[in-house]
């Protein structure tokens, strides 16, 4: 690492503590954040920064939206918890009002997003085995290389990424991984009469916003619907919002049949994931075949409403769209020989760099900080730029010259 920062002694208490309590099982920049206001974040020395991470996607409606804050203190004073052992006056209107929004029968509520992800490939193989007629045990799913969904035992077991898997084996079988963006491999994969279901990102986020060709998703639902398998869809981070329609899928009109969502549905306020599809798929599951103790519960309840109702009254989807096209457009501009790619959709986006220092995109994450933007680098050479959606165009200038000018300021190092 070339680029020496100048940490406060304030600052490094607090990462001293973390250092010394936490386990060390994440790499963060080393700033310490105490509060968010709508686009911005403030560490502990009151200094203010651009946040282009939004949580990964969590925050879409913007740091501490004040009618979710709201809402959620509300409900907090009122009921928070009631297990699924009983019912709650707030469920079932929250689960009236997903089904509707998104269009679908069902939804199962969940709480972080690998176990929406758990939930669906549980759906997958229940009704592989009693709607599809796949042989007890032989169920397949298919997913591809450079995914992400998590970090669960099952979940890494069909990752591509070897610092996911290291030491964690023995993985669970019954997972075939093809290529991203290849409908032929998809094909081929299909052929094989146990896959139940294929499982994918619209947009792969982790693995540095890969945008697939237009009609991908179309090319995914028609070969799902000829061969009988399940099209589901995750679109935790590329959904709500994020990419300039309420879900990715939505930019070919193609609608899957398990829809998983999560961080942005809560606002950024509490872990909130839901999984949608219809009843021939949910009915699937019985009362004491899967469940979370905190799944559906009435704070979550109230709260993801609220988060899904700022999304469309302040009309998210049109700003991330018109914001993200003036960012990408803005950051072309800049034509730095430090950035070989700029690619996205809405305002979920990133930047490739190219650099003869292999840790260039972590110190441009440094430098950056120092000009006041936060981001974060993703496998190595790209870097994740996307705010949350209530960005305006004056935010997005500035933002687009403070890594202009720290793009310079790469060639220091």
């Amino acid at each position: 690492m070339n680029t020496t920062l100048a940490v406060t002694a304030n600052t490094q208490q607090y990462i001293n503590l973390e250092d010394k309590y936490g386990a060390h099982n994440y790499h963060p920049l080393p700033v310490v954040l105490k509060r968010g206001q709508g686009v911005f974040l403030y560490d502990v020395d009151d200094k203010r920064y651009y946040d282009f991470l939004s949580g990964y996607s969590a925050v879409n409606q913007g740091h501490c939206h004040p009618k979710i804050v709201a809402t959620l203190i509300e409900q907090a004073q009122k009921l928070t918890l009631t297990s699924r052992a009983f019912h709650s006056n707030l469920l079932g209107e929250y689960e009236k009002y997903i089904t509707t929004y998104f269009g679908y029968d069902k939804v199962l509520p969940m709480n972080t997003g690998v176990e929406a992800v758990e939930t669906a490939i549980k759906l997958c193989r229940k009704w592989a085995y009693q709607v599809k007629g796949i042989a007890a045990n032989e169920a397949k799913i298919i997913v591809c290389d450079g995914n992400f969904h998590g970090r669960t035992i099952n979940v890494i077991s069909f990752s591509s990424d070897p610092t996911a898997k290291n030491n964690f084996g023995p993985f669970t079988a019954g997972y075939t991984s093809i290529q991203h963006n290849d409908l032929h491999a998809l094909e081929k994969a299909l052929q094989d009469k146990n896959v139940a279901a294929f499982l994918f990102e619209p947009i792969q986020g982790e693995a540095g916003v890969v945008v697939p060709d237009a009609g991908y998703f179309k090319g995914i639902r028609n070969l799902c619907d000829e061969y009988n398998v399940l099209m589901v869809a995750d679109e935790i981070q590329s959904g709500l919002a994020r990419t300039g329609k309420m879900l990715a899928c939505d930019h070919e009109d193609v609608r899957p049949d398990i829809l998983i969502l999560g961080k942005a549905l809560s606002g950024g306020m509490l872990p909130v994931s839901a999984v949608l599809c219809d009843d021939e798929i949910m009915m699937t599951i019985k009362p004491g075949e899967h469940g979370s103790t905190y799944g559906g519960n009435p704070l979550a309840c109230a709260v993801a409403t609220t988060a899904l109702q700022v999304l469309k009254d302040e009309n998210l989807s049109a700003n991330a769209e018109a914001m993200g096209n003036l960012l990408r457009s803005e950051l072309k501009k800049i034509n730095s020989p430090f950035v070989s790619i700029v690619r996205g959709m809405g305002l979920l986006n990133a930047i490739v760099i190219k650099h003869k220092n292999p840790d260039a995109a972590w110190e441009l994450c440094l430098i950056l900080k120092e000009n006041s933007l936060l981001a974060k680098p993703t496998h190595g050479d790209k870097i994740r730029f996307a705010p949350p959606l209530i960005i305006n165009k004056e935010q997005v200038m500035e933002c687009v010259s403070i890594i202009a000018k720290s793009l310079q300021q790469l060639n220091n190092i």
